[in-house]
């Protein structure tokens, strides 16, 4: 099998759309703006074989069917989710626990709801790279998505699985959030020496005009406050954020939500 590469395009304000390729094919994931991944499969060389799409927001779907049209992607979607393209653009669902091959690579679904009500990522193990992880707006690096359909604790059991996976994981989440996330991080979890150094090595990058991403879940279990719901340090945060906070961890987990909502 060829070798796989992978690169993160700049989209609207914020937005990464992944492409994976190998010199020949390539896979798009959550193309919210076709233009820029059009440009990157011209400059590259390449021709678009598969769509991923985690869930339904319209900066995550909104060049999927442009780019279905124009090269005849197979596209992968969520069942549980409302397509707002599904009326003209052909589409496989998927539910978890199934598994879908593109580029030579068996890809495991995850249902992660809570951002939406059927958001899904993307787990595989390409033989050249670390294993990869396509979690749109779910899991950011230092923090996690807005429960705009979903629950707090929806949230706690979608971030507990992408938390076990291993911990080379590449996570490729899909907005460029560190810096906002890692300021925010800092206040629920003072003092986490880890923190304090991706925030260093992080601001560099940024710097320096890079990505932040993608992040690791090694690196997201020791310094992202969403995974360390149950961290005294954490704990200790929250209530005296909102002092009637329980410990239980999705209480925590829905209380920090609504801290970083309003900071």
């Amino acid at each position: 099998m060829k070798p796989l590469n992978l690169l993160p395009i700049p989209a609207f304000d914020d937005n990464y759309l992944w492409v994976l390729h190998d010199g020949s094919r390539a896979l798009a994931v959550d193309p919210g703006d076709a233009a820029p991944v059009r440009a990157a499969l011209l400059k590259h060389g390449l021709t678009l074989e598969a769509i991923f799409v985690t869930h339904h927001h319209a900066d995550h779907t909104g060049g999927v069917a442009s780019l279905q049209k124009q090269f005849g992607a197979t596209v992968y979607a969520p069942t549980n989710d409302r397509m707002p393209f599904s009326g003209e653009t052909p589409f496989q669902r998927l539910t978890h626990g199934e598994t879908v091959k593109a580029l030579g690579c068996d890809w495991r679904i995850i249902d992660v709801p809570g951002h939406t009500r059927g958001h899904i990522a993307y787990f595989g193990e390409p033989e050249n790279l670390s294993p990869l992880l396509f979690c749109g707006d779910t899991l950011f690096s230092g923090g996690c998505g807005r429960l705009f359909e979903g629950t707090a604790a929806q949230m706690h059991q979608s971030l507990t699985q992408l938390a076990a996976l291993p911990g080379d994981t590449q996570v490729c989440c899909a907005h460029e959030y560190t810096l906002s996330n890692l300021r925010f991080a800092r206040q629920a979890d003072p003092g986490n020496e880890a923190l304090l150094r991706y925030s260093v090595d992080c601001e560099k990058k940024r710097r320096d005009n890079l990505p932040t991403l993608p992040s690791r879940i090694d690196i997201e279990r020791q310094i992202n406050p969403f995974l360390r719901v149950d961290q005294p340090s954490v704990i200790a945060a929250v209530q005296a954020y909102a002092p009637h906070t329980s410990s239980d961890p999705v209480s925590v987990l829905a209380a920090l939500r609504e801290w970083k909502n309003i900071s």
